[in-house]
């Protein structure tokens, strides 16, 4: 069996289980500066601009460049930068599977080996977009001389190299600024980068003239990216799709079906991402706060209030979970009926609930092994984060206990009850084996439990000003709710409280 590359796309047939792009697209001139090759800018924007290609909308490939040693550039040459994209999930209750053989990708240079290409970039007129994931610690400010170091240590540094070789390349053109899209998983990731940027100009005392195109004609757009995009799936998976395909693909792809891509921006940013036509996971506003509040209250904070109730009842996985009716209804329950009236922000019933459904969905997604070990990693700064002002706000808007919530805190607690302490890591211990409890507090909640009773430690906990920014022992009944159910859990059982707290069958 061949390795994908052009010369056996000709051999393939476009069928019903595998979409092939036409001869024309890989003339497409090139539009996108892409800076990383990960599996979630294959799985997303690329694959965006793939589907507008084939449907004659944007009508441009990108340059992935390049930036860290790891992984192998050579593969992308070896199969002329095409890979296939496999769908895998759920949606609106129906299982989905689709293939699709990408070619969005024209080339991909090596920024140690190749920055005189990609300055070389700077100088091409269709050229309108940068793209990025360079992960969480690729947007920092980093000493940088654009100038000298070829190429500049640093990703920000990198950008505004290429920005000043584009501002040369045209005399300062405005209708040649960029629209540059970060996608990385901070808040208000474009701004953070502009902001960088900048102060990296000023340091780098480049000309005021440059300075002030920067401003004027470039756009920095805020981005939200949320797709599972685990990538080259097991062998045994993989060798069942290659050989229905036909081909090998070393850089083969896999995703969830459930697809969004929030961007900040006006008119402007519409036109120059005109692929955002193409599927309606792109979405561009002037504001993205709605879809980063739904993802932070009710993907992740549905995880958060779940995951330790579910280890401790014995489900490895979140698809382990929701294959079990107690499980599946405490989760959708707790979502759909206390966390989505209680977001604190101003979004429609309608809306809260369709997020929610597709979300159920995902959870559901028999391809996607997620580990509820892994969502419990710094449990306690999540929770705050993803679930405090949820909280509040249920009790500002509907003044009652949140019976679900209660249930999940009190398994958080129980979770973070650690029973060994080995060379600075703390393990609780559950079925008779240990667990590792990765997070920053682990410390604080060993020395609680060992200290307190469970009644006078939930006292302390929720009165803890320093953990939540206010005293949680204020909230009418929460408290008395929360010993009630850890005195169960301690009692009898997670599994058995659980069984006990939801009624079989009762699914909102």
């Amino acid at each position: 069996m061949k390795y994908i590359a052009l010369s056996t796309v000709a051999d393939i047939q476009p069928s019903s289980s595998l979409a092939v792009p036409q001869a024309s697209m890989f003339a497409l001139p090139e539009k996108v500066l892409q800076f990383g090759t990960g599996v979630l800018l294959r799985g997303l924007p690329d694959y965006f601009i793939d589907k507008a290609n084939r449907q004659g909308i944007f009508n441009g490939r990108i340059v992935v460049v390049k930036s860290t040693s790891a992984g192998d550039a050579n593969i992308f040459e070896q199969q002329d930068n095409l890979y296939t994209i496999c769908e895998r999930g759920i949606q609106d209750g129906q299982t989905i599977e689709t293939n699709t053989l990408c070619s969005a990708i024209s080339r991909v240079l090596a920024a140690n080996t190749h920055w005189e290409a990609i300055l070389a970039c700077a100088h091409n007129p269709d050229l309108q977009i940068i793209l990025s994931n360079t992960t969480e610690i690729g947007i920092q400010l980093v000493q940088d001389d654009i100038r000298n170091n070829h190429p500049p240590v640093s990703f920000p540094g990198k950008v505004l190299a290429f920005l000043y070789e584009r501002f040369q390349a045209f005399a300062g053109s405005k209708q040649h600024g960029m629209v540059i899209v970060p996608t990385e998983l901070i808040p208000d990731n474009g701004k953070k980068l502009e902001s960088i940027v900048f102060e990296l100009a000023h340091l780098n005392a480049l000309e005021t003239d440059f300075i002030d195109w920067l401003e004027s004609s470039n756009t920095f757009c805020n981005s939200l990216v949320d797709r599972i995009v685990p990538g080259k799936p097991d062998v045994v998976t993989q060798n069942t799709i290659q050989a229905n395909l036909g081909y090998q693909d070393q850089l083969l792809t896999c995703s969830e079906v459930y697809r969004l891509w929030a961007i900040e921006g006006d008119q402007h940013v519409k036109d120059i991402l005109s692929f955002c036509q193409a599927d309606e996971g792109v979405i561009i506003e002037p504001n993205i706060d709605l879809y980063r509040e739904l993802k932070l209250r009710l993907l992740n904070g549905t995880h958060t209030l779940s995951c330790g109730l579910a280890f401790l009842a014995g489900f490895k996985t979140v698809r382990q979970a929701m294959e079990d009716n107690i499980m599946a209804t405490f989760i959708s329950n707790l979502m759909l009926a206390e966390l989505a009236p209680a977001i604190p922000y101003k979004v429609s019933d309608l809306v809260a609930e369709r997020f929610g459904r597709q979300v159920l969905d995902r959870f559901r997604n028999p391809h996607i092994q997620h580990q509820w070990i892994s969502i419990t990693v710094q449990y306690s700064s999540k929770m705050k984060m993803r679930n405090l002002a949820t909280l509040l706000n249920y009790y500002d808007t509907i003044a009652c206990v949140p019976e679900y919530f209660s249930v999940g805190f009190a398994a958080f607690l129980l979770f973070m009850k650690a029973e060994k302490v080995e060379n600075g890591q703390y393990y609780g211990l559950f079925n008779g084996e240990l667990y590792s409890i990765q997070d920053e507090k682990a410390a604080y909640f060993f020395e609680k439990w060992q200290k307190n009773s469970p009644d006078t430690l939930v006292d302390a906990i929720l009165a803890d000003k320093f953990l939540w920014g206010t005293d949680l022992t204020a909230l009418s009944g929460f408290a008395d709710s929360v010993k009630n159910n850890l005195q169960n859990m301690l009692s009898n059982g997670v599994l058995d409280t659980l069984k006990a707290f939801v009624r079989k069958g009762e699914l909102v």
